[in-house]
């Protein structure tokens, strides 16, 4: 009997904090901004210009036609008179539009080449539409985000 006491009081304190986080969300009201939801622009075809802000524009694509596996994202940013930028955080995203979350990537950050190249290495789990979601931003401030949507 005693033991079944035991369980009974755990049980009612994991209800009792469930319901005090419960509770402190509806009081809430609106999300805190970072898990506010961002809107991403279609970015065009790879291999174009995109601006990212009216001094700065960016290209990107892999460095291979994607098939299963592994894949490399390139991104590569640049002032208007050709020089290359690499004052930039860029982060992406990889998932299945159709399966949102089932295989994410979560938002990982490039590397950036002794080239002043920005880049990604995704895994291409299978066949499908895919989406890779980039975050730009600069002295910690998120400036651009676009998403290329491919399928494979």
């Amino acid at each position: 009997m005693l033991r079944l006491t035991l369980v009974s009081a755990a049980a009612r304190r994991v209800l009792a904090g469930v319901f005090v986080l419960l509770l402190a969300g509806a009081l809430q009201g609106s999300p805190p901004p970072e898990t506010a939801r961002k809107v991403y622009s279609t970015l065009p075809k790879p291999g174009q210009k995109v601006a990212l802000d009216s001094d700065t524009y960016f290209i990107y694509g892999f460095t291979k036609q994607p098939k299963l596996g592994m894949a490399v994202m390139r991104v590569e940013v640049f002032r208007k008179g050709g020089q290359r930028d690499t004052s930039y955080t860029v982060k992406g995203d990889l998932d299945m539009p159709s399966m949102r979350g089932a295989h994410s990537s979560g938002d990982r950050p490039f590397a950036c080449s002794k080239q002043g190249v920005y880049l990604l290495p995704v895994s291409l789990v299978m066949p499908g539409d895919w989406e890779l979601r980039f975050t730009f931003e600069k002295k910690g401030f998120a400036g651009f985000h676009g998403a290329y949507l491919f399928d494979l």
